[in-house]
């Protein structure tokens, strides 16, 4: 009992190491991914961008600096004048520039939560190539397994026939299988490079880089529960969020701009002497300080963008919650698709001992003189279908619960 206990101890930790290096290998990959992905560098670019806009709008309007010269000058009791200068700054209204700031802070933020589903999107894509990569690889396996298989049956077929307990026909029909069999593996090489182009593309590498896939995928013995509101946390509903902040912060602007514009300037003159006379302010140049104000009386623009923003904020509120419901759909399907293939799993688990039993039976009757080897092939053709949709099972569970991380895995 007690080395039974300790074997089943060593079987558990020799699983939990294997699913340990399995998500350590894919983590590594979605992280190379990620850092050569040209996608996300463009949408880090897009966020930079963002971000440079928050200088880009902490401006004021240019200084107008004029000049003009007085072809007929003009004489007043102090000179004549000779011409006129004149500098002026229009400044706007208190908080408009704060508004600003923040309305492009808050789209530079719209942009960040881009790159994290950017992120997400890539090591959903990663993932499912990965499991694509050990589909393949494990029914190769399977299938040399099958083809060494066929090729002890053949050499028992051959043996019988000296004695005559076999046909030709039987050796015949061995053969035509292993080349089936032969047949669907090399079919599986070039589905393998295919795939594997895919992936490496992924890490934005050469498409005939080799690729580590793990040799053998376990079902873990429970699945995780997940609540569902927590998809209300998903950066694709996050991103709604934000360009709703935006756009308050977009009519908080258009509120600003409708305030008035002060301007502050100044005029210079300068006057020449009067020499028919003699007083104390003879010749004395004009110096006249400005102030003005620039009021939009005729601001129709500003309640029609008021308008446009209510009307968007609206559009995006009904955006987000069918963006909801489209994602509540996914996380069912996907933990339903989970489950199934756990149930498949262990159906073809149980049909392959059978299966694996009848042959045994099979192989016994050999001793005894009795062996039909149609039968025998027949058999052998369950065990490799019972194989192949294991496998289907598992990387079936394995890609949906890549699904669910996306969208649950904050």
């Amino acid at each position: 009992m007690k080395n039974l206990n300790k074997q089943y101890i060593l079987s558990l930790v020799s699983c939990f190491l294997g699913l340990f290096a399995q998500a350590q290998q894919l983590q590594s990959y979605i992280q190379q991914a990620e850092d050569n992905n040209p996608e996300i560098q463009a949408y880090q670019l897009r966020y930079n961008i963002a971000e440079e806009k928050v200088n880009e709008v902490d401006w004021i309007p240019n200084t107008e600096f004029s000049a003009g010269y007085f072809v007929s000058e003009p004489e007043t009791r102090t000179g004549a004048q000779r011409a006129r200068f004149s500098a002026r700054q229009m400044l706007p209204w208190f908080g408009t520039i704060t508004a600003r700031e923040n309305y492009a802070s808050s789209m530079a933020d719209a942009e960040f939560v881009e790159i994290a589903i950017a992120k997400r999107k890539l090591a959903l894509a990663v993932s499912q190539s990965y499991y694509s990569l050990y589909e393949i690889r494990a029914e190769q396996s399977v299938l040399d397994e099958n083809i060494q298989l066929l090729k002890t049956y053949e050499r028992l077929a051959l043996n019988s026939i000296e004695v005559g307990k076999a046909t030709a026909v039987d050796v015949l029909r061995l053969q035509i299988r292993q080349n089936e069999l032969q047949q669907q593996k090399e079919v599986l090489d070039q589905a393998y490079l295919g795939e594997q182009a895919t992936f490496n593309k992924l890490l934005h590498q050469d498409g005939i880089n080799a690729v580590t896939v793990v040799e053998e995928l376990l079902l873990p013995e429970e699945d995780i529960a997940y609540a569902v509101d927590v998809l209300s946390l998903h950066p694709e509903l996050f991103q709604y969020d934000k360009l709703y902040e935006s756009i308050t912060q977009s009519e908080l602007l258009n509120q600003a701009e409708q305030n008035p514009m002060i301007g502050i300037g100044v005029d210079y003159v300068p006057v020449s002497e009067r020499a028919d006379m003699n007083f104390s302010d003879n010749g004395k140049d004009i110096f006249m300080p400005m102030l003005s104000v620039s009021i939009p009386i005729f601001n129709k623009q500003y309640d029609s963008k008021s308008k446009q923003n209510e009307l968007r904020q609206l559009e995006i509120a009904a955006q987000k919650d069918n963006r909801l419901n489209v994602l509540e759909s996914a996380f069912a399907k996907a933990i339903s698709q989970r489950n199934q293939a756990r149930i498949k799993y262990h159906t073809q688990q149980k049909n392959l001992k059978h299966a694996q039993s009848a042959e045994e039976i099979l192989i016994k009757n050999y001793e005894t003189g009795i062996i039909d080897f149609k039968d025998l092939l027949d058999i052998q053709e369950l065990q490799l279908k019972f194989q192949i949709n294991q496998i289907k099972a598992i990387t079936i569970y394995y890609r949906q619960s890549a699904v669910v991380n996306y969208l649950i895995i904050q």
